[in-house]
């Protein structure tokens, strides 16, 4: 094992450590409300339990997921009709990567594998574990390690076309990064640096560092940037990992603003606002454009929530008993609260069309729609 492979192991084994004391606090107790924001359930479906943070994949009205058991669906984001369905054959370490006629995935094996229409095209073995899902885009699938090696795959036949590997950190974070398009360019966190990528080429054009660690050892400095990233217009922002919530102008490859705050989770963020829980669960939302703080909230303490939403007038959250919170983007308050199956939901919130889609460990994959 690699001292990279062996950092990441380490890391997750601290973390899950913390996550496991008796002495953890008890999630705040759920405040009574009046609503004010009307949600409906549209459908329902389910993708078999899954143990990783995952993220569908949009493209256009077609939703893909998978499922930690290798099952991989595609369902019509609207109705929730089922449109096509595979399997892997084995379980599932990320997914999913599509843009609607490629979707890739990558096994516990270290295996990346594509499929077109549910039908396996190719399957390519990789050097080390991955868990951020694979980035499907130009006919190209491009996936990152634990490592942070960067591999460009074509889609049509899984000829490697090119590696990056560059010199990191000794510890690196067991959960998925930052790997996104942006007009002609790759961006991808390496370390608590996002980095653009010529994806043709796989040469580094700019990066910049959202947050400086500190601390007494790795651990302590360990500060990736945890996906997924928020990107609006020029402007993508992220969280470093237990150090700073960050915006880069990514046409330029300069920092915006940084603001030193712990947290694990993926923020939200759109034109206006940027918002995202610490690692209590405080909720803070800053300005996008200065990264002044418009507000902070303590009413979800504790309760281990997701990544952070963004819609016209809330901020959504999803917590570990598989309630779904909708919060005002101007004060906090209590909008609105959904439940889904009784387990954790996984990732974070998504958008499709006028829809709010959340996954829960149980593989509930719940549509609701705010009126």
């Amino acid at each position: 094992m690699s001292r990279r492979l062996l950092g990441a192991a380490l890391a997750a084994a601290v973390l899950a450590a913390g996550c496991a004391s008796s002495s953890k606090p008890k999630p705040a107790p759920l405040e009574s409300f009046t609503a004010q924001l009307a949600a409906r359930p549209v459908w329902n479906a389910s993708v078999g339990s899954v143990d990783f943070p995952l993220m569908p994949a949009l493209r256009g009205n077609t939703l893909v997921l998978a499922g930690g058991d290798g099952r991989v669906l595609a369902l019509q984001a609207d109705s929730g009709r089922e449109l096509w369905r595979a399997s892997a054959g084995t379980q599932i370490s990320a997914g999913v990567g599509s843009d609607g006629r490629f979707a890739s995935v990558v096994t516990r094996d270290n295996e990346l594998l594509t499929f077109e229409g549910g039908k396996l095209l190719w399957k390519q073995r990789l050097g080390s574990r991955v868990v951020t899902a694979p980035l499907v885009a130009g006919e190209r699938v491009f996936v990152m390690g634990v490592d942070r090696v960067v591999q460009a795959f074509d889609a049509i036949d899984g000829q490697q076309l090119w590696k990056l590997q560059r010199p990191g950190e000794p510890l690196t974070l067991l959960q998925p990064g930052v790997l996104a398009p942006f007009k002609d360019t790759l961006l991808v966190g390496q370390g608590p640096r996002l980095a653009a990528v010529d994806p043709l080429q796989g040469t580094l054009r700019w990066e910049v560092a959202v947050a400086l660690p500190r601390g007494a050892n790795e651990v302590e400095r360990l500060a990736d940037l945890v996906g997924p990233a928020q990107r609006n217009g020029d402007v993508v922002c992220a969280r470093a990992f237990q150090a700073a919530v960050g915006c880069v102008d990514a046409q330029r490859g300069s920092l915006l603003w940084a603001k030193n705050v712990g947290g694990t989770m993926a923020v939200g963020g759109d034109a206006r606002q940027v918002v995202g829980a610490d690692a209590s669960d405080r909720i803070s939302a800053w300005n996008a454009a200065s990264g002044e703080l418009a507000w902070s909230s303590d009413k979800l303490l504790n309760r281990d929530l997701s990544g952070a939403l963004l819609l016209e007038r809330a901020a959504v959250f999803g917590d570990a008993q598989g309630y779904v919170h909708f919060l005002s983007r101007d004060s906090g308050q209590t909008l609105q609260r959904l439940s889904t199956d009784g387990s954790a939901v996984v990732g974070t919130p998504m958008r499709a069309g006028d829809a709010v889609i959340v996954i829960t460990r149980k593989g509930g994959v719940f549509a609701f729609r705010p009126e």
